[in-house]
């Protein structure tokens, strides 16, 4: 592939409300945005979606500039690198930091997809040109849920998704579904719940939810398969699919009905894809899920999302969702509730430099 130099840029940029789960508030978000250019000047871009303190996953922002700049990328640069399937081999002497995987592969398979002058949706065999969006309400406040719902429903989004815990839960959904009694609705419990509470979980199964995302804890699929015995709603993992094994620990035990896959969280492209197509085997429904990112994640997810498995509205909103101004342009558009993927090379979508020289707290250059 030709690669000249692999630069690390640490971005911050506060969201433009905040943003509420039962584990955290989150009111700004951090990224490391990496750019890796061949000799002939073509970049590839990737963005490290671990959050700056470890509430979500053990890795942050931290964690994962350290491994970047002292391991992955180090071990890269013994390598004559011909194609981005190479780099899970080079790099697998390093346990688990997925997040830090996925953000540095990324951006080799957005570089590569631009060398074979191919959208990178298109490289990966994604069957559609065009994708339907989910969104997420992340607020306590019910009254500010019903004003994000009805925002987000002149976009016309697919599927509406509201963070809940255990104090929240019954009284926000029967609000909601008094309201919209039609809406694609499902929660997200964050891993808020126990089998404790299985009195406010079955009560959920009154009110027709898509689906109820990750109930129980973090790293649990033992307990999961209990709990979906007992509703009718189907049980979403999205915390427990940490890696592809866990994903086909999943599927074998009926730990739950669907499977939310985040790129960054199992690490990367292929990590994605293999998920995907046990997935299929298995006849175990998908979505594409979301990280509070940046444009240059949102692509990359966007692309995932056209894969043939992925029949549920995915967590990729348009740009303005949380940021006044995106790294990329044009920026990402929700319009009548799908995002048209573009046919240009690789992502699709340049890189807005004014913007993100403005949002850089650091930058690095590894030739």
């Amino acid at each position: 592939m030709n690669i000249h130099s692999i630069t690390l840029r640490l971005i911050e940029a506060p969201l433009k409300q905040p943003f509420v789960t039962a584990l955290n508030t989150v009111m700004k978000r951090e990224s490391i945005i990496i750019e890796v250019r061949d000799i002939n000047g073509l970049s590839g871009w990737g963005e490290v979606v671990a959050f700056s303190s470890p509430w979500y996953t053990e890795e942050t922002i931290t964690t994962c500039m350290y491994v970047l700049k002292e391991h992955l990328i180090p071990l890269i640069g013994k390598q004559i690198i011909t194609n981005p399937d190479q780099l899970q081999s080079i790099y697998g002497i390093v346990r688990g930091h997925h997040m830090a995987k996925s953000g540095l592969e990324c951006a080799f398979w957005d570089l590569y997809a631009k060398q074979q002058n191919v959208p990178l949706y298109r490289l990966f065999g994604g069957t559609r040109n065009e994708i339907e969006a989910g969104v997420v309400i992340a607020s306590n406040d019910i009254g500010a849920a019903f004003e994000q719902i009805e925002e987000y429903m002149e976009a016309g989004y697919k599927r509406y998704k509201i963070k809940i815990n255990p104090k929240t839960a019954i009284n926000h959904v029967e609000k909601l579904r008094l309201t919209y009694p039609e809406l694609p609705l499902m929660v997200d419990a964050n891993s808020s719940f126990t089998l404790a509470d299985l009195d406010i979980l079955i009560q959920l199964d009154e009110f027709q939810l898509m689906m109820i995302e990750q109930p129980l804890d973090h790293d649990d699929l033992l307990q999961h398969r209990l709990l979906q015995s007992m509703l009718k709603t189907p049980i979403c993992l999205d915390e427990s699919i940490t890696s592809v094994q866990m994903a086909y620990n999943a599927c074998e035990l009926g730990s739950g009905q669907v499977i939310c896959v985040k790129m960054g969280r199992v690490g990367g492209w292929k990590a994605a894809i293999n998920i995907h197509d046990y997935c299929i085997k298995k006849n175990m429904n998908l979505w594409c899920g979301g990280m509070i990112e940046f444009g240059i994640s949102k692509a990359h997810n966007a692309a995932l999302a056209s894969l043939e498995g992925f029949q549920i509205p995915g967590d990729i909103s348009s740009s303005s969702r949380f940021w006044n101004e995106d790294i990329i342009y044009p920026e990402i558009d929700v319009q009548k509730g799908k995002i048209i993927l573009s046919e240009k090379p690789g992502i699709g979508y340049g890189i807005n430099f004014s913007v993100l020289e403005r949002l850089s707290k650091m930058k690095e250059i590894f030739k």
